[in-house]
């Protein structure tokens, strides 16, 4: 879980994108990246902050993190799978049986 680390209210690590329905965030490395959000996902984020108290960047980097860590595990997934196979193990539960 992300934990606030700026000041209530301070959402300096963002800023509008002119009304073009993007938001420009940036982070200390002064990286910056626009995205366009649907109504339904920029509602979703939103509520996410008023929630938790948390900026759209803060959500949206954590977010991000948790993809990019996500499609790393599913590729060194598939990479040790034809291992897993020549051990026998053809599903989740055989892992587990074995490690068990």
């Amino acid at each position: 879980m992300l934990q606030r680390s700026l000041g209530e209210g301070d959402k300096s690590g963002e800023r509008s994108n002119g009304g073009t329905g993007g938001t420009t965030m940036w982070c200390m490395n002064n990286r910056s990246l626009t995205i366009r959000l649907d109504e339904e996902l920029e509602q979703g984020l939103e509520a996410a902050c008023a929630d938790t108290g948390l900026s759209r960047g803060e959500i949206v980097r954590d977010a991000l993190r948790r993809q990019l860590q996500l499609m790393r595990f599913e590729r060194l997934r598939r990479q040790a799978l034809p291992f897993g196979e020549t051990a026998g193990w053809l599903t989740d539960d055989d892992v587990f049986a074995t490690v068990s």
